[in-house]
């Protein structure tokens, strides 16, 4: 199981998982850049920035990952380096089928469940639809969007790679 945790600022615990994706939209890019490179110092498993390549690469990231509706992330491995981890944030199964054909490395499909973080993605998913996802792409899939130690008990057996969650490991 990959446990993802989007977090917006510098961190006080490490959190019990395999991925930080750092997600902090309002910031300027210097404050996103610094809090990146804190990130960058302080822990030692995979870094993911979202949406800014400019700071992943200035900071060291391994990767970047993007909303919908983006510059495909095979264009991204082509400029940059096939090292570069891009993940594109997901929908529908239709797009995670199509992210996978674009050349990311994982998704998130988004909102399985009900969340208070993820208001006007559509409508709740349901476990239905992450199985369906997970059964059409050889690329991890994560669940993501009202997602809790309970919750990811009910995803276990959809063939989800793991979860994605910002309130879970505040």
């Amino acid at each position: 199981m990959i446990r993802h945790c989007i977090v917006a600022g510098v961190g006080r615990t490490m959190p019990d998982a395999e991925v930080v994706h750092l997600r902090a939209k309002h910031l300027e890019a210097g404050e996103l850049l610094e809090r990146a490179r804190w990130w960058r110092r302080n822990w030692s498993g995979l870094l993911v920035i979202n949406e800014r390549v400019d700071v992943c690469l200035a900071c060291g990231a391994d990767g970047v990952h993007l909303p919908g509706g983006r510059i495909a992330p095979r264009q991204w491995k082509e400029r940059f380096g096939v090292r570069l981890i891009v993940g594109v944030s997901c929908h529908s199964v239709s797009e995670v089928v199509i992210a996978e054909q674009e050349g990311a490395d994982y998704v998130h499909l988004s909102p399985v469940f009900e969340s208070p973080s993820k208001p006007g993605y559509g409508p709740v998913l349901g476990t239905g639809v992450l199985a369906e996802a997970s059964a059409r792409v050889k690329i991890p899939v994560l669940a993501l969007g009202g997602m809790n130690a309970e919750r990811w008990r009910e995803c276990a057996g959809t063939g989800a790679a793991g979860f994605a969650a910002i309130t879970s490991f505040a």
